[in-house]
């Protein structure tokens, strides 16, 4: 399978920065963890639409969704069922009552950054949040698709092709 262009840009620029083992754990972790202090707070904010209620999370795991169909539609369908998920999870915490919701928000929110950075000083490389923190925050939950895929053994010959580029690069820049 030979992957559009956006799409290997894309997995080659994010996997150079995570190839050591214990970044990869700690970004699996981690992302799911900011996204889930992302959407307490966005399930608090509801509207219906003919009789149908959704949420502002609801709302923003959709529409990211229908970004990464534009990349991958298998990643994207994967990303949906987690990201629905997440949000009914989100759901969940954000009724616990008086302020435990924003508590468990901020600690999700702020404790998956904190181990962002932790892991990219074990790789001694800079999070692309730092230099590209719009792309860095839209593209993370899309590569925990990915790397779980890759986990699981499945699309192995798009992977091969990322790491294949990943040398050319690395060759290409000691050269």
């Amino acid at each position: 399978m030979k992957a559009n262009g956006k799409l290997m840009e894309m997995l080659t620029g994010y996997a150079a920065a995570h190839q050591h083992p214990f970044n990869v754990l700690v970004h699996l972790i981690g992302i799911p963890t900011i996204m889930l202090g992302v959407l307490i707070p966005l399930t608090w904010v509801t509207f219906a639409i003919k009789g149908v209620q959704f949420s502002l999370a609801e709302v923003l795991v959709v529409a990211v969704f229908v970004f990464y169909l534009t990349l991958d539609v298998m990643f994207a369908v994967a990303y949906l069922v987690g990201g629905l998920l997440l949000a009914l999870l989100a759901a969940k915490l954000g009724a616990y009552p008086g302020n435990t919701g924003w508590v468990i928000a901020a600690a999700a929110f702020f404790g998956g950054y904190a181990a962002q950075f932790v892991g990219h000083a074990v790789e001694k490389s800079v999070p692309v949040l730092v230099k590209h923190p719009i792309q860095a925050n839209l593209a993370a939950p899309f590569f925990t698709v990915v790397e779980l895929f890759h986990i699981a053994g499945l699309r192995d010959e798009l992977f091969s092709q990322v790491q294949q580029q990943i040398e050319e690069q690395r060759q290409q820049e000691t050269a």
